[in-house]
């Protein structure tokens, strides 16, 4: 009811806003691949923008109070000019465009005036200082990216900016304001390139396509959304006028890596192999631009050829793999002027790319290939384009159409598939069972086929009325997943091996038999058929100039979502995700050098494609347990193998999780389940300290709310124990809706509901008895932070870019994925699978990093030579020992209790329990990454030779950044002789030699 009243209140406070008016600048906004210009002239000035590199020439006339803009400005530089009854007002003046900000150029006031009045943003060499806008973002354009050692991806350039973190699971990724790596939205020219499978991960372009990026960490405007994490938005590079052509080629040969660290645990037995693991790369980039029709029709084209031969061993040193990547990148631009008033674009870029791995026995300790066992094929990426139409319709009224399409495919196979099956072991059980040859006979355990597709179109909008600039729009997407996978090998049995001693409980309540100290899973996963989810969204905003130095920033954003089964209906449908914010921005002295700025925000977070597959789509997930009754071994292709043998069956076949069959969804999805949504606060200042120099400050406050997760509801208060409805997509801890039995005959007739904040798990004695019902605890993170910045822009000398954040992430859940768990099926994490898994969770998250610095810059040393460096600091995340059990039932899965006394007895409640909270072993070390380069620069007649020698992890720091958090992992006496073992660790150094000529 507080969430409402809140909401009501804040609609109410843009309602106020849109209603009102007065006669000042319209604030400067921009769109997602574009610009804009703002500031003052005399009234009714005709003010004229002209891009000399491509002949676009816009022209508008100041209002009556003098006030002008631009929008939908293609980044880049231009010259504006003022004139008044045919005579010029001052004299013209370059201004720089960047993306997704607005350039504020006072012209001249006065007939007679000679010169320009106020200049806030001039050429490429000044500090920036958006006046009019209230969000956090950090711009880096390719110039920039030249000059640093910065390696050369995507994921790279976000790190730059402060707050954002490496995610320190095995599936990687960035963590944005303490959000999941699960959150984040990721553009192109416009194009949503997110991964909508899982949300972890985007299509990417090479590198050299790339002109300009921007990292919004927070106060995004209503134009964005489906996120609330982060945003990294790039724009392509284009033509121009003048024919210009370049060749780069990168080099990282495979003798300038250093080598990454074997492990071994206390007893001297290696369990990570990495020190034989060696990579190369070589990219051949050739790019060419220029006209087609001079100041009309414009190209910009690039191909990139990569060969790419990383080589590695499995953990037990008993395989290598030898991959081949065949990668050919390409990416095109054609800009059509078709008129002063409309400009119609193309993007295309392709990330293809077919990697084989031919994989080998092979002999550590000889340090010898044997013969080839197994060869193994994965495919990846897609083609992706965005059609962009900008028209000026009127002198106050500007539009944007966008249609655009993003493949991304993801197949794997191997010539293997259906005579092995995969065997994977943990460290705990290796020490005790180490068969000494490798185990099984493929190292490819699935196979795999998706095929993503996303349609997206948009229309956005700019309206000027007087000092009121309204920003409305509208955006659609259909995204399918065309999805197939089973596991390899004989029945499709993915096999594991757990230590366990004889006595001891495991996941499925099962009981290890006497003289056994280990167990197998053996578990099928398979699924098919065709997904699709459709995204809509209105937004419109308010930008308002109260006074020359004040804009508030009132907008709202409407969204919805229909993830839709295999048959094409709607499997979870939510709409009316009503999403206020409203920011202001105050230019303190008149001038554009100090901002005091803040805004409040609500973002919505749609519900990934893994969803609507695993839940709606028929998924068989089957796990069957046996004791560990040996090793079996055996030789194929002249290697021998080990695959284990299958002891007495423990406990049932649990397939609660997925039958094989599609059942009925009203009883497997909340009927009235709300979305996860996010808050946000910031309250910022920045200031121009001199011509070079700038500072800021900002505090950020984040509250998530909600989340969509898989229960398994095993009791209602109608029926009890006797009221089992099975595994529900809802918001834990909340009242949930869903059909089932309502007169408790056996049959589901109707719909209920479930409260379950107190209800909803039936507890049972380790002898079956009925101990009564439990609730969940509701999903809870925040994130607080405090940012400090200090900039000097590039001056043909030297640049510097620090930052600090301080940030607290606490909560007791991190979001759609769980990264100490390694747990990547974004919204099916086990966090809310019974009331244990979270009871007691609350604490730091694995995401937070308290301290934060980082450092980059360049300083040219001759004309000629230039040092760059980018230095990032971190303090370790948290470390959480794990446990299976709990003081109140039999249960036996994650949890933050250990079984400390009585773990063997056969009654529940006989056992002894103590709390094990999130962080209560530390933290992992901090993590110090230097990187260094060195460039050569020599200019020659038309073009430039560069060369740059970048040295990444220069000291070769390899510092843990996981460990495996596993305290116990069956109910017994004994804790886990792994737990604390480090598991990743930094990047060990390596070097890149970069050479170009553009002409």
């Amino acid at each position: 009811m507080s969430n409402t009243r809140t909401l009501r209140r804040t609609v109410l406070c843009m309602a106020l806003g849109l209603g009102l008016a007065s006669l000042a600048v319209p604030a400067a906004f921009a769109g997602n691949n574009d610009g804009s210009v703002v500031g003052h002239a005399q009234p009714g000035a005709v003010i004229t923008a002209v891009n000399p590199a491509t002949g676009l020439t816009r022209t508008i006339t100041a209002d009556q109070r003098g006030n002008y803009r631009f929008p939908f400005l293609p980044v880049g530089d231009y010259t504006l000019s003022a004139s008044k009854d045919g005579q010029p007002l001052g004299q013209p003046h370059t201004v720089t465009v960047s993306l997704g900000n607005a350039t504020t150029l006072d012209l001249a006031a006065t007939p007679n005036a000679t010169e320009l009045s106020t200049i806030h943003v001039v050429g490429t060499g000044l500090p920036v200082i958006d006046v009019t806008s209230t969000e956090s973002a950090t711009n880096v354009s390719r110039a920039e990216l030249v000059r640093l050692p910065v390696d050369q991806n995507v994921t790279s350039v976000a790190l730059l900016a402060p707050g954002v973190v490496k995610g320190n699971a095995a599936f990687g990724g960035i963590s944005f304001g303490g959000s999941s790596i699960a959150e984040n939205a990721f553009y192109v020219n416009g194009l949503n390139v997110t991964d909508f499978y899982n949300r972890n991960g985007f299509s990417e372009a090479p590198f050299a396509f790339y002109d300009q990026f921007q990292v919004k960490t927070g106060g995004y405007s209503v134009e964005f959304g489906r996120t609330t994490g982060g945003v990294v938005n790039a724009v392509a590079r284009s033509g121009t006028n003048e024919l210009k052509g370049g060749v780069e080629i990168t080099l990282e040969p495979g003798n300038w890596h250093s080598r990454a660290d074997d492990q071994y645990d206390a007893d001297g037995h290696r369990y990570l192999t990495a020190s034989r693991d060696q990579g190369s790369l070589v990219k051949t980039n050739v790019w060419a631009s220029g006209p087609i029709v001079k100041d009309k029709l414009f190209m910009f084209a690039m191909y990139e050829a990569r060969g790419s031969s990383p080589r590695n061993t499995n953990n037990a040193g008993t395989t290598l793999t030898s991959n081949n990547a065949d990668t050919g990148f390409w990416g095109t631009t054609i800009d059509w002027n078709i008129t002063d008033s409309n400009v119609l674009q193309l993007m295309a870029f392709s990330d293809k790319n077919k990697n084989t791995g031919d994989v080998y026995s092979y002999d550590f300790d000889t340090n010898t290939i044997g013969t080839k066992t197994n060869k193994v094929f994965t495919d990846t990426g897609g083609k992706d384009w965005a059609l962009t139409w900008t028209s000026y319709l009127t002198n106050d009224l500007s539009m944007k159409l966008m249609y655009g399409r993003n493949e991304r495919e993801a197949f794997t196979r191997s010539q293997l598939d259906l005579n092995c099956n995969y065997v994977s072991a943990n460290n705990a059980f290796l020490q005790i069972h180490n068969p000494g040859v490798q185990l099984g006979c493929t190292s490819s355990s699935t196979v795999y086929e998706r095929n993503d597709i996303r349609k997206q179109a948009r229309a956005d909008f700019e309206w000027t009325l007087g000092d009121h600039l309204l920003r409305f729009g509208y955006d659609h997407e259909n995204d399918t997943s065309d999805y197939n996978r089973h596991y390899a090998g004989p029945g499709a049995y993915y096999y594991n091996l757990y230590a366990a001693s004889a006595g001891s409980t495991i996941s499925n309540g099962g009981v290890v038999p006497a003289g056994y100290d280990a167990y197998i899973r053996a578990r099928r996963y398979e699924i098919s058929g065709t997904f699709t989810t459709k995204n809509a969204a209105y937004y419109i905003e308010d930008n308002w100039q109260v006074t020359p130095n004040l804009v508030l920033n009132a907008g709202v954003r409407n969204d919805s979502f229909d993830n839709q089964d295999a048959a094409g209906k709607s499997y979870i449908k939510m709409s009316r995700q009503i999403a206020p914010r409203l920011g202001f921005s105050w230019d303190v002295k008149g001038d554009g050098s100090t901002k005091i700025f803040g805004n409040l925000g609500r973002y919505f977070l749609p519900v990934a494609n893994v969803i609507n597959i695993k839940q709606a789509g028929g998924l068989l997930d089957e796990r069957t347990y046996y004791a560990f009754d040996g090793w079996d071994y055996q030789t194929l292709n002249g290697v021998q193998y080990a695959i284990p043998k299958l002891g007495p069956q423990i406990g049932a076949v649990d397939n609660s999780q997925g039958d094989g069959t599609v059942g009925d969804l009203r009883s497997e999805v909340d009927h009235d389940m709300d979305p996860v949504y996010q808050d946000e606060a910031i309250l910022g200042f920045q200031q121009l300290i001199s011509s070079q120099w700038s500072w800021g400050a900002s505090a950020t406050y984040r509250r998530l709310h909600n989340a969509i997760d898989d229960m398994e509801i095993s009791a209602t208060a109608q029926c009890g124990e006797n009221g089992y409805i099975g595994w529900v997509m809802a918001n834990p801890g909340k009242k949930v809706t869903v059909w089932g039995d309502t007169n408790c005959d056996g049959t589901a007739d109707g719909y209920l509901t479930v409260d379950t904040s107190k209800e909803g798990w039936a507890m049972y004695d380790a002898d079956g008895n009925y101990l009564g019902q439990r609730g969940w605890v509701k999903p809870k993170r925040t994130y607080a932070a405090v940012e400090l910045q200090l900039n000097r822009a590039w001056d043909e000398k030297w640049s510097m870019n620090a930052s600090y954040t301080m940030s607290w992430n606490r909560g007791n859940a991190e979001g759609p994925v769980n990264s100490d768990t390694d747990f990547d099926d974004t919204g099916r994490t086990e966090n809310f699978d019974d009331p244990w898994v979270n009871l007691g969770g609350d604490g730091y998250l694995p995401n937070d990093r308290r301290h934060q610095f980082k450092l980059r810059g360049n300083y040219a040393l001759t004309p000629h030579w230039q040092l760059g460096a980018d230095m990032n600091v971190a303090s370790g995340g948290p470390i959480t020992g794990f446990g299976v059990g709990n003081p109140y039932d039999a249960t036996n899965y994650h949890s933050y209790f250990i079984c400390v006394q009585n773990c063997d007895a056969p009654a529940s409640e006989d056992r002894v329990y103590e709390r094990s909270p999130r962080g209560k072993y530390g933290r992992m070390p901090w993590t110090f990454t230097l990187n260094a380069g060195l460039s050569y620069i020599q200019p020659f007649d038309g073009g430039e030779f560069r060369v740059k020698l970048a040295v990444y992890n220069l000291l070769n720091q390899k510092h843990t950044t996981a460990v495996d958090q596993d305290l116990q992992t069956s109910i017994s006496n004994s804790t886990s002789d792994t737990f604390r073992q480090p598991l990743g660790f930094q990047s060990p150094r390596f070097t890149q030699l970069t050479m170009s000529i553009n002409f």
